[in-house]
């Protein structure tokens, strides 16, 4: 089975959870741990 990884520190799923968000038009997956930064600057 093939992980996704967070597009910013590449952690993947099976590591930790993982959600789908849009940047720039794209789909990407980011990490509970890098959302707090994509939320605060």
């Amino acid at each position: 089975m093939e992980y996704g990884k967070c597009y910013l520190c590449g952690n993947s799923s099976e590591e930790v959870a993982l959600l789908v968000c849009e940047v720039k038009g794209e789909e990407k997956k980011v990490c509970v741990r890098c959302l707090p930064m994509l939320i605060h600057g």
